[in-house]
């Protein structure tokens, strides 16, 4: 997915949680340098939280309208496979 337009207004918040050393999550910390800037600048209202904790497991979480959650697990997976579940995630 492309992330150089405005999500659906269905969503209403975006959480992703990782390690912030763990080998697990690379490939998300790298998604999160070279992605967060440009679904910022599209998106300047939504609620995007990232956090950091040892050991943990990376995930993102999405919550839509009328408080429907949905995630998807990241550990291990490089930058590019990362992109591709989170746009899966928020186009779902």
């Amino acid at each position: 997915m492309s992330f150089t337009k405005a999500f659906s207004p269905a969503v209403r918040e975006v959480r992703i949680l990782l390690s912030q050393t763990g080998a697990a999550s690379a490939g998300t910390r790298q998604f999160i340098l070279s992605k967060y800037p440009v679904i910022k600048q599209h998106n300047p209202d939504l609620p995007v939280m990232i956090r950091e904790a040892t050991g943990t497991p990376a995930r993102a979480f999405a919550r839509f309208e009328r408080g429907v959650e949905k995630h998807v697990e990241l550990d291990n997976l490089s930058a590019a496979e990362v992109e591709t579940k989170v746009g899966q995630l928020l186009t779902s």
